[in-house]
């Protein structure tokens, strides 16, 4: 029996809709992963230069620890303005800005001699690169419905685990260079390292549209099917949401639901930061390995942290349960911190830092998908900027907390401890925005049977 024309033009813009998003996941996703893998490696590979570096510079673990954390400070500072021009301006140019600028201040960290440079460089890296990571998160508002959201920031995202397997197998090439032309091997790392970014910041600007509607890739009817399909979300947005491209700056601050993302971002990313930047330390004492073989041990522990986000988010996004996939991992990955503190024995500790990077990385797909759910528009650009300021001062606090910790009491175990307890924290108010949200859709439902007088 022939098809009717409604089911012939139904499975048409089926057809439509699944060639837009998969033009859109091939032509940008990889692009967008390289560029943040090569962002998050040019800041986090002080971590391993730390094992040279400080013993060059006389550099104690306090400041290397308030160093690490500037970045963050700095990055917060200017996450709202950068991510107001990126609306303003476009993806296109003010992305390729941010990593042409960045890449250039990361390969001068190659001349940093005194605490006061380290922590000037570090400062300024944090200001060039602010707004990357939000300004993707927005941009991605404009390209992917709400139902792939999950799946499309995990494949993004997962440049983060990989950029550690990346970094773990070079940093000990890099860093065996020690001498070599005159420079120490930290400096080899840095420079090397900085590089990729400056001349990725050219791809950027020639191959990234700053919306469907200027990506020569897509046909008419693939452009006309993304723009109905988000439009059909706005219309259709849970009570609270912001619809409005109007709605900006003050929208964003008004809605108690942004700066509760914060506070659970800033205490994962503080958790996450503060082991992130002591870990070759930590692994190299745990099991007196060379440089070398704990750049590859992370590495396994990086492909181990892309699995995790991968399947997380296709299970979230399967069954839209996206808070419990936030919270189960905050649980699990609070039990590993107080394993780790509590023992000292390799083959406990080593398997449960594995564990750790396995759950960080899992929460990452549906605790950054969350927040695009109710912010859309200008408010949506306004709203992700403030919650990755609030977010990025965990990264203020997290290393320069593991620094004082290890000069303080002459080891790691006390501030890894600590660490069971914010991470914890993270989960805790995912469950206060569970709570939230499942309250406001029963009121959605119980709306239309109330009985007015």
């Amino acid at each position: 029996m022939p098809k009717s024309g409604a089911a012939v033009a139904a499975d048409t813009e089926d057809l439509t809709g699944r060639s837009a998003m998969r033009k859109a996941t091939w032509r940008l996703i990889p692009l967008i992963a390289f560029g943040y893998g090569v962002a998050y490696m040019d800041r986090v590979n002080i971590s391993f230069a730390q094992l040279q570096m400080n013993r060059d510079l006389h550099f104690s673990a306090t400041v290397y620890g308030l160093g690490a954390g500037l970045f963050f400070l700095s990055y917060a500072i200017c996450e709202i303005p950068s991510n107001m021009l990126l609306y303003r301006i476009g993806a296109r140019r003010w992305l390729a800005r941010i990593m042409f600028t960045w890449g250039l201040l990361a390969m001068a960290m190659m001349f940093v001699r005194t605490p006061w440079q380290f922590y000037t460089m570090r400062f300024l890296l944090g200001i060039a690169e602010a707004g990357f990571f939000p300004g993707v998160l927005y941009y991605f508002t404009q390209w992917f419905p709400v139902g792939l959201r999950a799946r499309t920031i995990s494949r993004f995202y997962i440049s983060l685990p990989l950029s550690s397997v990346v970094m773990g197998g070079v940093a000990g090439a890099l860093m065996n260079l020690e001498g070599t032309l005159g420079l120490a091997g930290w400096q080899w790392l840095f420079l090397v390292e900085g590089l990729p970014a400056v001349l990725l910041s050219g791809v950027f600007l020639k191959l990234l549209p700053d919306t469907p509607a200027h990506a020569p890739w897509l046909s008419v009817p693939e452009r006309t099917w993304i723009a109905d399909q988000l439009a059909a979300e706005n219309a259709s947005a849970v009570p609270g949401t912001d619809t409005s491209h109007s709605a900006g700056f003050g929208a964003a601050l008004r809605d108690s639901r942004v700066w509760l993302f914060g506070m659970a971002g800033m205490l994962m990313l503080g958790t996450s930061y503060a082991y992130t930047f002591s870990a070759p330390v930590i692994l190299q004492q745990l099991t007196s390995l060379s440089i070398t073989n704990v750049g590859y041990l992370i590495s396994g522990m990086g492909l181990l942290g892309a699995l995790g986000m991968l399947l997380n988010a296709w299970l979230s996004d399967r069954d839209g349960k996206r808070y419990m996939h936030v919270i189960v991992p905050c649980v699990l990955e609070s039990a590993c911190f107080v394993v780790v503190a509590l023992s000292v024995n390799p083959w406990i500790a080593v398997p449960c830092f594995a564990l750790m990077y396995f759950m960080q990385n899992a929460m990452q797909g549906p605790l950054l998908a969350l927040p695009t759910i109710f912010l859309k528009g200008k408010s949506a650009a306004s709203g992700l900027a403030t919650i990755n300021m609030v977010s990025m001062l965990g990264g203020v606090l997290g290393p320069s907390l593991m620094g004082w910790a290890r000069d303080f009491t002459g080891s790691y175990q006390s501030g890894l401890g600590a660490l069971s307890v914010t991470i914890l924290g993270t989960g805790a108010i995912m469950f206060v925005l569970r709570s939230q949200t499942l309250r406001g859709l029963r009121q959605l439902r119980e709306a239309p049977t109330r009985v007015h007088p």
